[in-house]
């Protein structure tokens, strides 16, 4: 087993290479009216022992939550009823762990692997590694976010304009790659950082990709490629995103915020109808949604010797 010291220069050009969105100019559009934020919400820290970094959350069964170590790509697994959370999976060396969802069916956990330009499947009944699997070989890539549909798991690349398809088959394992152009404003990769979450929505028939670039959100044709902009939103410093039904929470790192977003019924528009803030945010990048709760990982970019990574629990007014 490794140390679980991580060295600060390695931890540093990670946060680095997620960070970056925090640099670039947000497109001039008009501003919305002010919203009153829902917070502070009454919220609860869930420490992830030992981490030497975070950015992806995943919700698990019941109320398991799964996060990843940054650095090192290791995986804790906690409990956002009883507030505690251990390290679940010691990854194989040189792996990070970027955005994350949990796949019911299989009990299987997909993981974005960053600068990497893999994916990492891991067996949650096993606590195990179950494959390894290379989207590009193109570089630079970062792997960023997953989103997960009954046929597979879709995967982004903050450096390229294309989505990665890995097909989970019935019996768990896993299909070829497929690699999805894309064309229209999605497709922009004049930032330094790009596509970054991503959600399937109208039961995977659509696909939603935030852009941090263009602090957007675009749809996406998973047959063809072609995106339009949802407008309406804007949203600087964009994370990953989670969507249920026509509700969408986009996680704004650096403004240490979340918005909630009415989708309109075609997905072409959307409306900000409230932000979600908490005095415990620093840094947060990713949520996992409990029903009325939302548990959010904690970046912690920029933050000096931060003594420890955690989760933040919200508690309500998250539907």
């Amino acid at each position: 087993m490794r140390s679980r010291t991580t060295p600060k220069a390695f931890r540093a050009a990670l946060a680095f290479a997620a960070a970056v969105v925090l640099f670039l100019p947000v497109p001039a559009t008009a501003a919305p009216a002010p919203l009153k934020p829902h917070g502070p919400q009454k919220t609860t820290s869930i420490v992830l022992p030992g981490a030497g970094g975070a950015e992806g959350i995943a919700a698990g069964k019941g109320t398991t939550f799964y996060a990843g170590d940054l650095a090192t790509g290791d995986i804790f697994r906690g409990d956002i009823r009883q507030g505690t959370a251990e390290l679940f999976i010691d990854a194989p060396d040189g792996r990070v762990s970027v955005g994350m969802k949990f796949d019911r069916r299989h009990e299987l956990l997909f993981v974005a692997g960053g600068p990497s330009g893999a994916a990492y499947v891991y067996d949650t009944k096993t606590a195990s590694a179950k494959a390894a699997v290379q989207l590009t070989g193109t570089q630079p890539a970062f792997i960023n976010d997953v989103a997960l549909t009954r046929e597979g798991a879709w995967f982004t690349n903050s450096n390229a304009a294309e989505l990665y398809f890995v097909p989970l088959n019935a019996d768990g394992s896993l299909g070829t790659v497929r690699t999805l152009a894309l064309s229209g404003p999605a497709a922009d990769t004049a930032s330094q950082f790009n596509l970054n979450g991503i959600a399937a929505a109208a039961g995977g028939r659509t696909l939603i990709v935030a852009h941090s670039g263009n602090a957007a959100l675009y749809t996406v044709d998973p047959e063809s490629g072609a995106s339009a902009a949802i407008a309406g939103v804007e949203v600087p410093n964009v994370d990953g995103i989670l969507v249920r039904g026509r509700t969408l929470w986009a996680v704004q790192n650096f403004s240490n915020q979340i918005s909630r977003v009415k989708l309109s019924g075609d997905l072409s528009s959307g409306v900000v109808k409230d932000v979600i803030t908490s005095p415990l945010f620093q840094i947060p990048t990713t949520a996992a949604n409990f029903g009325g709760k939302l548990a959010v990982v904690n970046a912690k970019f920029g933050v000096q010797d931060p003594e420890n990574f955690n989760v933040v629990v919200l508690r309500g007014r998250s539907r």
